[in-house]
């Protein structure tokens, strides 16, 4: 009890002032903790503002496009997070008449909601006393209590949810759960906490023993997949250029992309040039000019090449290039077309 009354103080006088925390309504609090899932709080931010402006209930996201969901996260990664936000939407509108479970329980049976935000909106919005547990509150309690349970092992949710469960004070679940995860977001910090200015120092284990650095123990993440994108811009006698949707089962599932040609290992015109003419008799390969980026993912880093393609006569459904930007897009390749086509 008194782990928590401490760091409630210390939440009340040093809270962000955040949008979703003067609300207890769970279709604002659930869209915030959705955006937030591997998001910092600074980034997710304007997200949020943009998703409540352009969908200010459940039913208007529920109405919308997935196109539309989609544009709207365009940046934010991770995009099976919005298209599970809109699938869940539409059950939410159109089997619960709008209503969301007003329990933990009945909370993790909604589509891409997992323990932590089914706790978070139980907690935030009806004050049901079950603790949130995230990067942050692994760390807090981790040095705190001088806590050595591998965090990266499926057991630690388990082991670290019972131990702040019982913890965890009557009727001020909401101010606990949000105190915790505040506290180690601006003063547990993972690298270099300022540990001479903590509320908590006189009773954290880690400070004491000196292992403020070395808690929460975290295994090694898994190896970094390398996969090699070349993209393909296929022009024609318009200018206009070809793009489609990217519906497999993978990165960026459903958003759109230029055709592409994924390779083993880096490749020159004259390795692409066969490939492509497989695609587009008429074609003809141009190198572009020097713009090759590697962007990285949480387990892969995309080795990508931009190929101008030339094809005689007209596309099907070709894409003037100023249009572009109305489609959702990749990160990777919306920086592209903003340097080359404004």
């Amino acid at each position: 009890m008194a782990f928590y009354k401490r760091l409630i103080q210390w939440y009340l006088l040093n809270k962000r002032d955040l949008p979703w925390r003067n609300t207890t309504d769970p279709y604002a609090i659930w869209l915030s903790e959705i955006i937030l899932q591997q998001t910092r709080v600074a980034q997710g931010l304007p997200y949020f503002v943009s998703f409540i402006d352009a969908f200010p209930t459940v039913f208007d996201l529920a109405a919308a496009d997935e196109d539309q969901v989609l544009k709207l996260w365009q940046g934010l990664g991770y995009y099976s997070r919005a298209r599970n936000l809109h699938k869940t939407a539409k059950f939410i509108a159109q089997d619960l008449g709008g209503v969301f479970p007003d329990s933990y329980a009945g909370l993790l049976k909604l589509g891409g909601v997992g323990p932590y935000t089914a706790a978070a909106i139980a907690s935030f919005s009806y004050d049901e006393a079950v603790p949130v547990v995230d990067g942050n509150v692994y760390r807090v309690l981790a040095r705190h209590f001088g806590i050595e349970n591998d965090i990266a092992h499926s057991s630690a949710r388990v082991i670290f949810t019972e131990f702040a469960a019982s913890l965890m004070p009557e009727n001020e679940a909401a101010n606990a759960n949000q105190a915790i995860m505040e506290f180690g977001a601006l003063q547990c910090v993972p690298r270099n906490p300022d540990c001479q200015k903590c509320v908590m120092q006189s009773t954290c284990v880690a400070f004491k023993v000196g292992k403020v650095n070395e808690l929460p123990v975290k295994s090694k993440k898994k190896p970094v997949k390398i996969r090699h994108f070349n993209y393909l811009l296929i022009r024609d006698n318009l200018d206009k250029i070809a793009l489609r949707k990217r519906t497999a089962k993978d990165i960026w599932q459903n958003l759109y992309e230029f055709p592409l040609i994924e390779t083993n290992s880096a490749v020159n015109i004259d390795d692409l040039t066969p490939m492509v003419l497989e695609i587009r008799e008429d074609a003809s390969v141009y190198e572009t000019a020097d713009y090759d980026v590697v962007h990285k993912l949480s387990h892969q880093h995309l080795h990508i090449k931009f190929w101008d393609v030339r094809v005689n006569g007209i596309l099907n459904n070709g894409i003037a290039t100023e249009d572009l930007h109305k489609y959702a897009l990749p990160t990777a390749l919306l920086n592209y077309v903003e340097k080359n086509w404004k």
